[in-house]
């Protein structure tokens, strides 16, 4: 009992020498030198670099309201509020709690305000502060484009000096966030102002530089358009960029510059067999992917080539025989290696973090590589157990690792060879395919719904397969059209049935199934149009006249009274219905 009682005294003793020190450097903002205020301000950064905690003690016991009344003061030398910008950007350096403190004190018009001083010093202080806070995620990027004059200034200040350039190139790729803010920033010449930047002789403002370019090209045609046509020093955009792609060059360079390239080719500025793409980039982006880089750089890699190849086959068809990429993107799905092995937690957070980022990264790689060409999707894709890997995904309690694993099969049955079919259906099983198409999870549903629309396609696939698995798909069929689910998952489940009638033999497992006639007849009277439609499709599959059985299958049809529903429809506003 007795070391109990002595030690909370003891803890609240040293509580209190803490909020002492601290109290005693905002008790000297306010004394009535200002030598004295200063040497303050001065001994206050002192005391909170890299100590979070004193950084909040002191935003607690209000030091921020103080020091930004001195930053704005004209009586204020300019020493002082130099130094007052120092302090208030070691303070946004702490936690995020501590830049949302910093922003309800209203810092950014403060420091703004500060621009227009003619002291570059006090204006480089000002502008890391704004740099280290517009960084932060808590803080709204808009807010740097609620007065139209801030761009133009923050534009004419690039000029001044190289920390002028680095602090306000990094401000604006952090600030740009989609395409309203790189129209604003293009109007108020981004692009010449940033340009001859690229070749500074300081690598951070190259670097940051090269990052500008890469968030004001992404997506966007006008941005690319105009790079490709701009020259520094006599030389292109695109020619520095690829410059910047060489192996000898640091590998986030690497990295952003294969992205500005990316972006300017996606966006047809540059066009896709281009030496540069070719021969530059996409094998840029194959390195980066190799477990000799880190977590972060080969997710990195992985989207950005993703990207790139995602619309062209030809670049895909490159990237799949490209320095092992395939085998490469199997090593995504084991991290972390071993989570007993790894006894650093720092280690295990980031290995964890980057584990879901690494998978979806290869998820999106691997659909862009087997997006068109049947023959990579049987060459390095099949070959390197990707069927067995991401049929075994989609049982993981992880939604989004389901998810993605469905959609990486159905994108990898389309149009593919019976085999590649069976393979799948082979690696799902009946019972992991039903768990599928009953799962909690609309996404899930849809992408298995169009995994089995894929499958069947093709007579000689769709009677093969409904032979082997009929029983079980009209059954899941019969539970989705029977169940509560929205418009667009009836919708496709009423087209695989469309499918399924289109099959030679497999037609005979819909017209022997009255309880699947009755609900196609049901939901050509629907009131949705589409639900409509599709039921249409069955039908017009079912009775198709150049096919065996075509007259039975019409007479048993006209016995349920569809004919009388096509007369009606034949009537229909719709005019995809009536010509129907």
């Amino acid at each position: 009992m007795a070391s109990c009682v002595l030690e909370a005294p003891l803890r609240m003793s040293v509580l209190s020498e803490v909020t002492a020190s601290s109290r005693h450097y905002v008790d000297r903002l306010f004394d009535l030198d200002p030598q004295k205020v200063l040497q303050g301000v001065i001994d206050m950064k002192n005391a909170v670099i890299g100590n979070n905690k004193q950084k909040a003690n002191l935003i607690v016991l209000g030091a921020v309201p103080r020091l930004l009344y001195l930053l704005q003061q004209e009586t204020s030398s300019t020493e002082l509020r130099t130094e007052c910008a120092v302090v208030l950007g070691s303070l946004a350096m702490g936690t995020e709690n501590n830049v949302k403190s910093l922003l309800d004190c209203h810092i950014i018009p403060a420091l703004l305000q500060g621009l227009l001083s003619p002291d570059l010093k006090f204006i480089e202080a000002c502008l890391r502060c704004l740099r280290t806070i517009f960084i932060s995620p808590v803080t709204p990027e808009d807010l740097l484009y609620t007065d139209a004059t801030v761009i133009s200034h923050l534009m004419a200040l690039l000029s001044r000096s190289r920390y002028t350039q680095e602090y306000i190139c990094q401000i604006f790729s952090h600030c740009c966030k989609g395409p309203d803010h790189q129209t604003i920033l293009f109007n108020h010449g981004a692009v010449q102002n940033i340009a001859h930047l690229l070749v500074s002789t300081s690598y951070k403002v190259r670097m940051q530089a090269l990052k500008c370019f890469s968030v004001l090209a992404f997506e966007n045609p006008q941005v690319s358009m105009t790079l490709v046509n701009v020259s520094v020093d006599g030389e292109l955009l695109p020619q520095i960029f690829v410059k910047m792609l060489q192996r000898d060059k640091p590998i986030e360079m690497q990295l952003t510059s294969a992205k500005c390239l990316t972006s300017m080719c996606r966006a047809g500025a540059i066009r896709t067999d281009d030496s540069c793409i070719v021969l530059k980039t996409l094998p840029c982006l194959v390195r980066m992917c190799s477990k000799e880089r880190l977590l972060e750089e080969r997710v990195e890699g992985a989207e950005t080539l993703a990207y790139l190849i995602e619309t062209d086959v030809e670049l895909q068809r490159i990237a799949s025989i490209t320095d092992h990429l395939i085998v490469m993107l199997a090593d995504y799905f084991k991290y972390p290696s071993s989570v007993s092995a790894i006894t650093d937690i720092k280690r295990l957070d980031h290995d964890l973090k980057h584990a879901h980022e690494l998978r979806q990264a290869a998820f999106k790689l691997y659909a862009s590589l087997g997006a068109n060409d049947e023959d990579i999707r049987k060459k390095p894709i099949l070959e390197s157990g990707a069927i067995e890997l991401l049929c075994s995904l989609t049982q993981s309690e992880n939604l989004a690792l389901r998810v993605n694993g469905i959609w990486a099969l159905m994108n990898m049955a389309f149009q593919a060879e019976q085999k590649i079919k069976s393979d799948i259906l082979r690696g799902l099983s009946t019972e992991q395919l039903f768990q599928l198409l009953s799962d909690s999870d609309v996404n899930v549903l849809m992408k298995t719904l169009g995994l089995l629309r894929n499958l069947l396609s093709t007579r000689p696939h769709i009677d093969h397969i409904m032979s082997t698995h009929g029983k079980q798909i009209m059954q899941a069929v019969t539970l989705i059209l029977e169940g509560e689910h929205n418009i667009e998952v009836k919708e496709q489940t009423l087209c695989i049935l469309a499918n399924i009638a289109d099959g030679t033999t497999a037609k005979e497992l819909i017209m022997t199934n009255d309880d699947i006639l009755q609900k196609i007849k049901y939901y050509m009277s629907h009131s949705n149009a589409k639900l409509q439609l599709a039921a249409m499709f069955c039908i017009s599959n079912l009775i198709w006249n150049e096919e065996e059985g075509s007259q039975e299958r019409q007479d048993k049809l006209r016995d349920m009274g569809i004919v009388d529903i096509l007369h009606k429809l034949s009537q229909s506003s719709d005019p995809n219905l009536c010509d129907k």
